[in-house]
């Protein structure tokens, strides 16, 4: 956790963190008994290291080596950073706690540390955002250059993400340089967060807390998604969603209309409700 936290703050993600690798162990016993085929991979990638950042180190570097960006320079790169700022980790962890809560396809943790490509993009960008901020850049490219080849996934190393964030399936999102996504956000495949031209300086989304965004949505441009806000699947957004409000079509509009758009309780980011606002918006019937 960040330093200047109350320390019983600290103890309960440092319990929190403790239990998920718990977790994530016992499963991978489990499956590494029933599935003889991948006991030799599931020892090596998580029951032969002593903590989720030496794990997720090891992972990552063997998915994003090359021929001349070797897996033991990347595992130490990852593990440095893992270990010099410990917020990583707690945002880690709330990323798996994410996909497992939110995504009915995810059947453990460890399935999303092994296999959830969304997951491990997340991670090596907030490495690849940590190396932009202590003015490494080249290096900061050259692993955001990686991520993209890997996992189809584009963040620009310095855009700013916050944690609890599931990327859904994940093949095709692209996240521009001065785009901010908060906590608690759940964003699909094909989603672009861009500039809307050449000019540079502060251009592109902020998306609030809590926010679902569908796939194949476009954002364009330095505008805000209220914290709670939800943008329909294949919506084009280029004017500022207010909190707790829904966007759809092509350009968007609000569910409701744009003087007393209606407005929803929960917290989409979190229970992932794609369609309730149909029978508001719609007649649509097939």
């Amino acid at each position: 956790m960040p330093t200047g936290l109350p320390a019983a703050i600290t103890v309960v993600a440092s319990d929190d963190e403790g239990w998920v690798w718990a977790q994530i162990k016992a499963e991978a016993r489990r499956d590494a008994e029933s599935e003889p085929a991948l006991a030799s991979y599931l020892y090596s990638t998580i029951l032969s290291h002593s903590s989720l950042e030496r794990s997720l180190s090891f992972h990552l570097g063997n998915k994003l080596c090359s021929s001349t960006l070797l897996s033991t320079l990347l595992y130490d790169l990852f593990l440095n950073a893992f270990s010099s700022d410990p917020s990583l980790i707690s945002a880690a962890v709330a990323d798996l706690r994410a996909a497992r809560e939110r995504d009915p396809a995810c059947v453990s943790y460890s399935h999303c540390l092994l296999n959830y490509k969304g997951f491990l993009a997340c991670q090596a960008h907030r490495v690849a955002h940590l190396l932009w901020r202590q003015s490494r850049r080249p290096l900061a490219l050259a692993l955001h250059s990686r991520i993209a080849d890997v996992f189809a996934v584009d963040i620009h190393p310095a855009a700013r993400i916050g944690k609890g964030i599931l990327f859904d399936h994940a093949t095709g999102v692209v996240v521009g340089e001065t785009a901010v996504i908060g906590n608690n956000v759940s964003i699909l495949h094909h989603v672009t967060l861009g500039g809307t031209g050449k000019v540079g300086g502060d251009r592109h989304p902020k998306i609030g807390d809590g926010v679902l965004i569908g796939a194949g949505a476009t954002i364009l441009g330095n505008i805000k998604i209220g914290e709670g806000a939800k943008v329909g699947a294949g919506s084009v957004v280029l004017i500022d969603v207010p909190p707790r409000t829904t966007a759809v079509g092509n350009p968007a509009r609000l569910v409701g209309g744009k003087e007393t758009p209606s407005k929803h309780e929960d917290v989409p980011g979190e229970s992932m409700d794609h369609t309730s606002f149909i029978s508001e918006w719609s007649d649509y019937i097939i």
